[in-house]
């Protein structure tokens, strides 16, 4: 009863509030993400049967075996009952020594780019929360580097949830001037070359730049910038990304960038920078009514940056349905709805909605680190059927781009 008495002015100030739940639900965090990952908190990528490194290759188990025999590629552990085991790191090794010994089949091995291709930029894209934007991320990602390809992924949302699946997280592991804002802010004096913020990952081919609230200094001070006369040139405000993307161009095959869920300076960066734009979006009426809107302003907003002289020049644009129940009826009917009026824009296959991404996303995995056993088989086989088919279509889509049948 004294509690209610109590007068507005005694009473903790909401900012107060808020940061203590803030600081209570981070260290509750930390102590989780210790309790998963001791001692160093930092995940480790599962190794890989024979059979299933030889999916990989595309090559015969059999071949796997006798290479091994022979002692030639590297060198598999093997586990107390005998089997061959592999990592990641071992099977792109093998990639690199087949490309090498069967020239005609290099690109099947190792369909990294070659001289003459470029760089492919994806922005993942939607300001609708639940549009499974970071999940379509991290899934191309892991998917693209299991086939051979070198991937960076920029965490663009202060909310850092890409940061977060890779093992990071942005209150205790990613410092001031460590985000992709260091490489693009204003300060001369404080601006580093990109390479100085990207991080190797424990998924070999995969690097990543994390993110943190420290993001949302750019969108505060972009528009001081443009006052003072600073966005001008390259430095412009929507070319900054593509200008420090150039830095590190060599490097990789493919860009991945979660975009903010809203449309400010930062997305209109990676807008700006992409080669291609991937928009995600869950068939349901009010997704694709909010999708609508965040279509009108993004035209509206290009227009601005034609006008300013930004030419855009996107390969392919998409849209990726996600979190699809085929045998929910009104959803069946917005994908019809969405073919109709996108038709091959949509992406044939879709992203089912599955317990075995939920079960994945709760303990910070992609369904491509998941052990069986973990999800049921059957389950974890057609989410992972399903995923599958996505990401090999927008690596058609990329393969298209740097003139491969």
């Amino acid at each position: 009863m004294e509690n209610s008495l109590r007068r507005p002015q005694d009473l903790p100030s909401s900012a107060d509030r808020i940061m203590r739940h803030s600081q209570l639900l981070s260290a509750q965090l930390q102590n989780l993400r210790q309790q998963m990952y001791p001692p160093e908190a930092m995940k480790s990528l599962k190794t890989f049967s024979s059979k299933d490194a030889a999916t990989l290759l595309g090559v015969a188990e059999s071949t796997l075996r006798q290479m091994s025999l022979d002692g030639e590629g590297v060198i598999p552990d093997r586990q107390d009952n005998g089997r061959r085991v592999y990592t990641l790191a071992q099977i792109n090794e093998i990639r690199t020594y087949l490309a090498n010994r069967r020239p005609a089949e290099a690109l099947d091995f190792l369909p990294r780019r070659r001289p003459g291709d470029k760089l492919q930029v994806l922005a993942i894209a939607n300001f609708k929360g639940g549009s499974a934007k970071t999940t379509t991320t991290v899934h191309l990602a892991h998917y693209l580097a299991l086939q051979g390809l070198r991937v960076l992924a920029i965490d663009l949302d202060p909310q850092a949830s890409l940061s977060t699946m890779f093992g990071y997280q942005p209150e205790f592991d990613v410092d001031a001037n460590q985000t992709l804002y260091a490489a693009i802010r204003y300060d001369e004096r404080e601006r580093v070359p990109l390479s100085a913020v990207i991080r190797q990952t424990y998924f070999d081919g995969v690097d990543i730049v994390p993110g943190n609230l420290e993001l949302m200094e750019y969108e505060h001070e972009t528009p001081q910038a443009i006052a003072r006369g600073q966005s001008r040139g390259d430095g412009m405000f929507f070319r900054r990304l593509k200008t420090v993307l150039s830095e590190v161009e060599d490097d990789y095959d493919v860009v991945l960038i979660d975009a903010p869920p809203q449309l400010g300076y930062l997305t209109l960066g990676a807008l700006y920078a992409a080669t291609g734009l991937l928009i995600t979006v869950h068939p349901a009426m009010l997704d694709v009514a909010s999708m609508n809107q965040f279509l009108a302003m993004t035209s509206d907003l290009l227009g601005v940056i034609e006008d300013a002289g930004g030419a855009l020049e996107h390969d392919f644009i998409r849209y990726v349905l996600t979190r699809h129940n085929p045998h929910d009826v009104p959803q069946v009917n917005v994908v019809a709805l969405l073919r109709s009026l996108f038709g091959e824009d949509v992406l044939a296959a879709s992203v089912v909605d599955t317990t075995a991404i939920a079960s994945a996303g709760l303990e910070k995995k992609s369904l491509y680190e998941m052990t069986r056993g973990s999800v049921g088989r059957d389950t974890l086989n057609r989410a992972l059927e399903s995923v599958d088919a996505v990401n090999a279509e927008i690596f058609r889509h990329i393969k298209t781009v740097w003139g491969r049948k």
